[in-house]
C-alpha cells in the first residue's frame, strides 16, 4: 500500500498552499489521523485514513482516497480525498 507524509499529501491535495503551511497545520496539535492525535508532519498516511483537522476557522473531516507523487491541478486534487464533514 502506498504511503505519503501528511505535509506532502496536504500540499498535493491542495488543502494547504505551501508545504510549510501544511507542516504548521499538523504541528499546531489539532490534527488527528483515524482519531489519534499527531503533531508530526512526517507521519505517514495511506488510502482509507480519516483526517480531522482545523482549517480556515472550521473543522474538516476527510477520507484519503489516494496519494500523488506530485502536486496536481485542482480538479485532480479533489479526487485525492472525500469530504466527510465540515463544521
Amino acid at each position: 500500500m502506498v504511503e505519503e507524509r501528511i505535509d506532502k499529501w496536504l500540499w498535493h491535495a491542495r488543502l494547504a498552499r505551501t508545504r510549510t503551511q501544511a507542516s504548521r497545520l499538523v504541528a499546531d496539535g489539532n490534527f488527528r489521523i483515524n482519531g489519534k492525535k499527531t503533531d508530526k508532519a512526517h507521519h505517514a498516511i495511506r488510502e482509507g485514513d480519516v483526517l480531522t483537522f482545523s482549517h480556515q476557522d472550521r473543522v474538516r473531516v476527510v477520507r484519503v482516497l489516494g496519494v500523488s507523487s506530485r502536486r496536481v491541478g485542482p480538479e485532480l486534487a479533489r479526487r485525492l480525498y472525500e469530504e466527510m464533514a465540515t463544521g
